[in-house]
């Protein structure tokens, strides 16, 4: 582990170029365009650049970007699965400060996102930003039948799949977005809609296809409008999540599997996004964002990729679903051509509920009141500076709804194993194991040695900054916030 991630480390180091920090100006006559790329599933390790030794998928695209921008070695989504993370990206607050305390969303149900919340959609929208979103929401909405105006269930649609034409009053169309072309999961990912209407029904396998073909599509659209407005797109692919459907021009490319094809396919869309704003002459003022909304799921097959030599999590313990970093330590690359500086890179620690409060910093716009309460802006460290933060740690959250905290290097764990999918879980715990994990990131990044027992003092500081954020309603400084429920269970095995 210590090998690869030293190699990694050696192979990411540059020099900077000479950008000038103070090409970034908040509040700029021009605003940038802003592309968010989130990829479902994909891990540290599955690309090439981030995992020089042991990453044997092909990734040029998203190697070029990096190459182009900056990579950020330290970013983790707000959980190691789905629906949370996508939450706590377009709202910049944790997701567990909601109902759904662990898990995923299902679909067919009130949207998570309560309708006077600002999103970062709602945000760039009332600044004259046109806001769209290709892809995968899975943040709940309702389906309406068209005709009786009744709530459809889905027990009760054939297949569970609501029918051509049904009508949905509270999706992303009703939180920011001017335009919506996807599906709501991957369970009912035959399901396409577009804007507040399912518009027809279709095989998975063309569904990676058809998001690149419309995010392309959108991309030219704006260079032709007349109006000249900036545009975010946000493109949540539902790849390389299961359906693990690659098309019959990828099936067998890697020679590792359909897993490492369908990374390849999926890497081939980012090139196709990024060339579409180069054929239009976007690129210099598009700010371009890569990640993933959690690690590698263990439907990839993670044994037998690594009999070939590839390690999804580039060597970091653990998968999605998991509180060890493997399951939420994330690609992030920023690309923005005069303002970040070509084959840049920070180390410094930030989550992907950061969005909200970097684009706020980045347009000179104050957030909106009552949001984006666990949002610090990375936006110094475009430019090689430190990220200036109130918040005093990142927290991390598994598919069981177990809690971490990080600070600094290190990183406090309230569960005996995984809390999630690896094995041990934590029904497979050994008997006597300490009730909770505390690592030093900085020297055992592969989370091998637990210094809970040995360490009690920086375990208590951090449970009690853990507790604090969580009781305050926010873990950044601002005007008092409060959770949407009046408990949040911070030990699920026991203490």
């Amino acid at each position: 582990m210590n090998k690869t991630i030293t190699t990694m480390v050696l192979c990411l180091m540059v020099v900077w170029n000479g950008t000038d920090a103070s090409a970034i100006e908040p509040n700029s006559p021009t605003k940038p365009n802003i592309v968010f790329i989130l990829c479902d599933d994909l891990g540290y390790g599955d690309v090439q650049c981030l995992n020089p030794e042991h990453g044997k998928i092909a990734t040029p695209s998203v190697d070029k970007l990096a190459a182009e921008g900056m990579i950020f070695t330290d970013a983790h989504s707000g959980s190691s699965v789905c629906t949370p993370t996508r939450y706590g990206l377009m709202t910049g607050r944790y997701s567990w400060r909601t109902k759904l305390q662990n898990g995923v969303v299902q679909g067919f149900s009130p949207n998570l996102i309560a309708e006077d919340r600002p999103t970062v959609a709602s945000f760039l929208k009332s600044q004259g930003y046109h806001t769209g979103i290709i892809g995968k929401w899975h943040l709940n909405f309702q389906y309406v039948d068209p005709d009786t105006g009744t709530e459809l269930n889905k027990k009760t649609v054939k297949k569970g799949l609501a029918p051509v034409g049904s009508k949905i009053p509270d999706g992303p169309i009703h939180r920011g977005f001017d335009y919506f072309h996807g599906f709501h999961h991957a369970r009912d990912m035959k399901c396409v809609i577009e804007n507040d209407e399912v518009i027809e029904l279709d095989e998975e396998i063309n569904m990676l296809p058809r998001l690149t073909r419309k995010a392309v599509q959108y991309i030219d659209d704006r260079a032709n409008d007349a109006n000249e407005s900036p545009f975010f797109l946000y493109v949540p692919f539902g790849s390389p999540h299961t359906p693990i459907v690659p098309t019959s021009q990828w099936q067998g490319r890697s020679g590792l599997g359909a897993y490492a094809d369908f990374v390849m396919q999926t890497d081939a869309a980012v090139g196709e996004i990024t060339s579409a704003l180069q054929r239009n002459g976007l690129s210099d003022n598009t700010l371009v964002i890569f990640s993933s909304d959690n690690g590698c799921s263990k439907a990839a097959d993670i044994p037998q990729l690594a009999k070939q030599g590839h390690l999804v999590s580039a060597g970091y313990r653990g998968s999605k679903a998991d509180l060890w970093d493997g399951g939420h330590r994330v690609p992030f690359i920023v690309r923005w051509p005069g303002k970040v500086a070509a084959g840049s890179r920070c180390d410094q620690t930030i989550c992907l509920t950061d969005l909200f409060a970097t684009l706020s910093d980045l347009t000179g716009q104050s957030l909106p009141e009552g949001s984006a309460e666990d949002s610090v802006s990375f936006l110094p460290a475009l430019s090689g500076e430190p990220i200036d933060s109130t918040r005093a740690g990142v927290i991390h959250h598994s598919i069981s709804g177990h809690f971490g905290y990080r600070q600094g290097k290190w990183k406090l764990l309230l569960a005996k194993a995984s809390g999630g999918w690896s094995s041990p879980t934590e029904k497979q715990a050994a008997k006597g194991s300490p009730i909770a994990q505390l690592y030093d990131m900085q020297n055992d990044p592969a989370e091998d040695t637990n210094l809970y027992e040995t360490h009690p003092e920086v375990a208590e500081r951090l449970l009690a900054q853990l507790e604090a954020d969580v009781t305050r309603g926010r873990s950044t400084a601002g005007s008092e916030s409060k959770n949407d429920v009046d408990t949040i269970k911070l030990w699920k095995s026991g203490k």
